[in-house]
């Protein structure tokens, strides 16, 4: 299906049609009228050249944000559209908002970091994430915990301190504890340098992991997707090898965390 729809200039998708009403008065854009109605309302999915750029269309209509803003990628951009298209494309009866990440987050990017503004305001709320950074508290049991901590957050840090020059400390508590704010301003710099891709990215994976240097290496490409997720997950794993995976629960969570960050890495692809 990616294939075809690269391929193609004006790809249309063969799907199945289930009508439903809006509610009266409401203003209504493509993505706020499926999350209204919860029902799929549109035939065809394609991805069109336009303004220099690419949108994704439903019956032949742009894609609009929640913001009522047309939802256009530029030309390097092209994958984006693709996936953006093939989320659409899968919503085959009921509307599932959790199986639209690559949307939103492009909606994200579009509506609000667009802004200097707004990315300004993001970077302050994900700068105070480094107090509290998940792979800066470390515990000293059970042994394969340590272990675990030991190989997914040690180069972490290791790769942070060296490649931006700052100071990181790693704690054994969670309180009363704070970055220094020579590195806070260093890192500030880093973010404001993001353009409004890189700071939807930014932001996705920072809540994901709950880690600014976690998300800042996937953003930087200094780590994959699976290692993002593993360092995130840490005690999680640990518990798991211990009392094994809890149904509905664990494998939830672990494809949960995939999906956004897999979402964060494929909005700065580059094709």
């Amino acid at each position: 299906m990616f294939r075809r729809l690269l391929q193609s200039p004006h790809p249309r998708l063969p799907v199945r049609w289930n009508s439903t009403a809006v509610h009266e008065g409401t203003p209504v854009t493509s993505t706020n009228r499926a999350e209204a109605t919860l029902k799929r309302f549109w035939k065809t999915v394609g991805v069109e050249k336009r303004n220099d750029g690419y949108v994704v269309t439903l019956d032949k209509r742009a894609l609009k944000t929640p913001s009522g803003n047309t939802l256009l990628l530029p030309q390097n951009k092209q994958l984006v559209a693709t996936l953006v298209a093939t989320e659409w494309e899968n919503q085959e009866t009921l509307l599932k908002p959790h199986a639209l990440p690559m949307t939103s987050i492009v909606s994200r990017a579009i509506d609000t970091l667009a802004e200097e503004k707004s990315r300004g305001e993001v970077r302050k709320s994900l700068l105070e994430y480094l107090d509290t950074d998940t792979i800066c508290f470390y515990q000293d049991y059970p042994p394969p915990l340590v272990d675990l901590q030991t190989k997914y957050w040690d180069p972490l840090l290791s790769w942070a301190r060296t490649t931006f020059d700052i100071e990181i400390n790693a704690f054994t508590s969670i309180l009363g504890n704070s970055q220094p704010e020579e590195t806070k301003e260093k890192l500030s710099k880093v973010l404001a340098e993001f353009s409004h891709w890189e700071m939807a990215a930014m932001e996705r994976a920072t809540y994901a992991t709950k880690s600014l240097i976690v998300a800042l290496a996937l953003v930087k490409r200094y780590i994959t997707v699976e290692e993002a997720s593993m360092a995130a997950r840490v005690e999680v794993h640990s518990q798991i090898e211990r009392w094994g995976e809890v149904e509905d629960t664990h494998d939830v969570d672990f494809h949960d965390i995939r999906r956004q960050l897999g979402s964060a890495i494929c909005l700065l692809s580059h094709a």
